[in-house]
């Protein structure tokens, strides 16, 4: 890993406790823990100048360790992996941090890339994320697939569960066929799934730990509306990828499928 003008972090955030799947970082895929799958293909990202695992399990670290990477261990009592990250922030010199989500065995590292350059080249940007075009009207719909609309700087609007931007069109017939396109037949707007990656320059990060959940990440269970709502601006970064993490067990066997033909 080289050396940046900003020295810029990786996190991955691994708790053992998941509600929906207990356990799922140390689940094995092809004969390796899945966190071990998501830092070694982080630390093929060219603009992360070093990278760890954020943890508050000792069997996490025991896991890492026995991989060889670095890991840091935190406080159990966290609401949010943002809350995580900055507990280790506070004791690193860095300028910028990113939140690399540890149920993605699969991240590509150019999208990790791909996020972190908004902040190089722009001194304005305190945040970045990613989003990929919606596949279907399925997808769009899903209450558990979080969409994000953005403004002509490719700035967040706005984050939900909910289909945004709602296509209105003459029927729902054509709304339907509108989105199976992923493209509003008049207007040309692509709706666009948000991908959880996060960059943050280090005091933001510790900023946005200080504010309490705010109303809107409440009601939608979305960390990132508290810093939008409290008006830090997120910069969005569209890729034609799409992440497949791991959020129950179904998923880990298609992901094991899928790691096989590699």
């Amino acid at each position: 890993m080289a050396m940046h003008p900003l020295r810029t972090i990786g996190m991955i955030p691994a708790r053992y406790g998941s509600a929906r799947f207990p356990g799922k970082v140390l689940a094995e895929i092809a004969g390796k823990p899945m966190v071990q799958h998501v830092y070694e293909r982080a630390a093929q990202a060219s603009l992360l100048d070093d990278l760890l695992v954020a943890t508050d399990d000792p069997r996490v670290q025991q896991a890492v360790e026995t991989f060889g990477g670095k890991v840091v261990m935190t406080r159990a009592a966290h609401s949010s992996g943002t809350d995580r990250l900055a507990e280790v922030a506070r004791e690193l010199p860095c300028d910028a941090v990113v939140n690399i989500q540890g149920d993605e065995p699969l991240i590509s590292p150019a999208i990790i890339d791909d996020a972190v350059r908004p902040l190089f080249e722009n001194p304005d940007v305190r945040m970045a994320t990613l989003a990929t075009p919606v596949r279907d009207a399925e997808e769009h719909e899903n209450w558990t697939v979080v969409k994000v609309v953005a403004d002509a700087r490719s700035d967040a609007l706005y984050f939900s569960r909910a289909p945004i931007p709602f296509f209105r069109v003459d029927d729902r017939g054509e709304r339907t066929r509108a989105l199976a396109a992923r493209q509003h037949p008049r207007s040309g707007l692509r709706p666009l799934k948000h991908i959880g990656l996060y960059v943050y320059r280090r005091d933001t990060l510790l900023w946005i730990a200080t504010l309490r959940p705010s109303a809107l990440e409440i009601t939608e269970g979305l960390e990132q509306l508290r810093a939008l709502e409290n008006g830090c601006r997120i910069r969005v970064v569209t890729v034609e990828y799409s992440p497949l993490g791991v959020d129950t067990p179904a998923d880990l066997e298609r992901v094991r499928s899928m790691m096989e033909l590699l």
